[in-house]
């Protein structure tokens, strides 16, 4: 399994997505009596991106935006080259066997070998 990091806004953005939510929240509350059911919604909208970006802003663990798997090479290396050598054991065990023919031995043996370079 890849490690899984998670990425959210910088502190900067955070800040500014506060200011903007506040203001936000406060034309929602202003429009509620005229707008009712409208207004509603776009203050508990506005009220949640807030709360989002404020988590993000004055904690230090904050709310992640959305996760990355991070790939690492070596592993990934070294677990395909683990791959091909049990694919050819494997295979040679077939051949010894006798539950595949020397032809068919040399055939998969010779794909397998391609596959890998």
């Amino acid at each position: 399994m890849f490690p899984r990091y998670g990425v959210k806004p910088s502190k900067g953005m955070s800040a500014i997505s506060v200011f903007i939510g506040i203001i936000f929240i406060f034309i929602g509350i202003t429009q509620v009596a005229k707008s009712g059911f409208f207004g509603v919604i776009w203050t508990l909208i506005a009220l949640a991106i807030t709360g989002y970006h404020a988590a993000n802003l004055f904690t230090t663990k904050g709310v992640s935006a959305y996760q990355v798997d991070v790939l690492d090479n070596n592993k990934t290396k070294e677990s395909t080259q683990g791959d091909y050598e049990t694919k050819l054991r494997k295979l040679y065990r077939l051949k010894e066997d006798n539950i595949i023919s020397e032809e068919e031995y040399e055939k998969k043996k010779q794909e397998l070998l391609n596959e890998k370079w």
